[in-house]
């Protein structure tokens, strides 16, 4: 079997490594804060997230709510133009004898 050139890895060591490093990270991203400065540091970004989600929500229910507002406009205005044609009988002239 062929050896790969110094300084280059192999197709299987780059699949294990890109295969673990997911894991690591993870590790990384889960791991607690070591010192008093950096506990503060977590809780404003944890505070920055919770108040970034809850502008999300606050931003999704006032979409909904103007296209359900949008939506009642429409059916009004559906009801109004088929409900208010009102069929007026015309008399018919005499034909003269």
């Amino acid at each position: 079997m062929k050896q790969a050139p110094s300084g280059m890895i192999s197709r299987r060591a780059f699949a294990l490594m890109s295969m673990a490093l997911p894991a690591t990270i993870l590790a990384v991203a889960k791991a607690e804060a070591q010192t008093p400065g950096m506990e503060r540091r977590e809780e404003r970004r944890e505070d920055r997230q919770d108040r970034r989600e809850e502008r999300r929500d606050d931003r999704l229910e006032r979409r909904e709510d103007r296209r359900d507002a949008r939506e009642d406009r429409r059916e009004d205005r559906r009801d109004t133009t088929t409900g208010s044609t009102v069929t007026v009988p015309v008399p018919v002239p005499a034909i003269p004898k």
